[in-house]
């Protein structure tokens, strides 16, 4: 909640949150293992021998606090603080950086391992099928690229991160690719996931600019329908903008997940979503420990460097949309980035958790 507040008054308190998500100290550390002791009767049913991997710290923390002997506690970012590291366990982090900055603070090298990105199985499974789909959609008409066809629109997908605090951004950024819109140029997959408030702005933005032709989606099995249909290269969507917005929050998480597969590219915060295997226009952050993970994505050739204005958004937008180039270059490392099993951290999380255990 104060992060979208904080980022829909912007200035001076923006500014402010933002550094304070880059106070995770010891103390902060402390604060939640407290609050791990305190919920330990959630696990108590559990034998303690049971290999747990943890998504967030405050899990992690309760486990080891719980006298559990095989946790591995997923760290999130790229910005080293102890606030998301773990005593007491095994700490797997997504990039070299981390680990590096990690080891200088003091963690013990045997509690912390470099594993790879935290990515859904479906989407690392099909990463050649998939980039190889985008590449020819980036060069289909294009001049120079030597695919011929009609030139294919850009799929945008925009997701609303988990507090909703993006709305001013996003809603002006909807505004700015109105005339791309229009013009057959983009096509836009607009998540708002659970939140009320997003679903309205979104509703209010496409009324503002004039699309009164756009479809919605409202549940899992609709999304899914959704996807499948564009995973053949000659269907497109039916309207240029689609509207995904659910009572539920399970399925408003899935869906970025989902439809990434279809999208060519995807403008979100760089949060989690910044370690992703699909094209990424990184916009404005929402806390400054954000910033390293634009900064990953941009150097592993996968996503923009951070786009903090709508016109610096809108730069690297005509740079997609008015040539093959860039997509076709994102799409090339990823290819390359998985080869070396760079998007691997979940499927390495499960494997170690299981040696872990058959050493016990």
């Amino acid at each position: 909640k104060m992060s979208r507040i904080t980022s829909n008054i912007g200035g001076p308190v923006e500014k402010l949150w933002g550094k304070a998500m880059l106070q995770g100290d010891g103390d902060a550390l402390r604060i939640t293992g407290l609050m791990g002791v305190w919920i330990r009767p959630l696990l108590r049913g559990l034998p303690k021998d049971t290999p747990l991997i943890a998504t967030h710290s405050l899990v992690a923390l309760t486990a080891v606090a719980s006298g559990f002997t095989n946790v591995i506690n997923l760290v999130i970012d790229n910005h080293a603080q102890w606030f998301v590291v773990v005593p007491g366990c095994l700490n797997l982090v997504q990039g070299p950086v981390n680990y590096q900055n990690f080891l200088r603070m003091g963690v013990p090298a045997e509690n912390i391992q470099l594993a790879g990105h935290w990515i859904p199985q479906d989407l690392v499974d099909n990463i050649p099928a998939d980039c190889q789909r985008r590449i020819q959609r980036a060069k289909s008409g294009m001049e120079g690229s030597g695919v011929d066809g009609p030139k294919r629109p850009r799929r945008i997908l925009i997701p609303v991160g988990g507090a909703g605090a993006q709305r001013k951004f996003i809603v002006q950024f909807v505004r700015a690719l109105a005339p791309l819109v229009e013009a057959g140029e983009v096509q836009l997959f607009l998540n708002a996931g659970d939140h009320v408030h997003m679903k309205a702005a979104f509703l209010s933005a496409l009324k503002e600019i004039g699309v009164t032709k756009f479809d919605r989606v409202t549940t899992a099995d609709g999304v899914r329908e959704f996807r499948d249909r564009l995973l053949d290269p000659e269907n497109e969507p039916d309207a240029p903008v689609t509207l995904f917005a659910f009572d539920d929050y399970f399925p408003a998480v899935a869906t970025t997940d989902i439809l990434s597969r279809v999208a060519d590219v995807l403008a979100c915060k760089p949060s989690e979503l910044a370690f992703y295997p699909v094209p990424k226009l990184m916009i404005r952050r929402v806390g400054d420990h954000e910033r390293f993970s634009a900064l990953r994505a941009a150097e592993l050739g996968d996503g923009t460097l951070e786009a903090r204005e709508i016109s610096d958004a809108m730069s690297n937008m005509g740079l997609f949309v008015n040539g093959f180039e860039l997509l076709t270059q994102m799409n090339e490392s990823i290819v390359g980035n998985n080869k070396i099993g760079l998007y691997d951290g979940c499927k390495n999380a499960v494997k170690i958790a299981l040696e872990r255990a058959g050493k016990a």
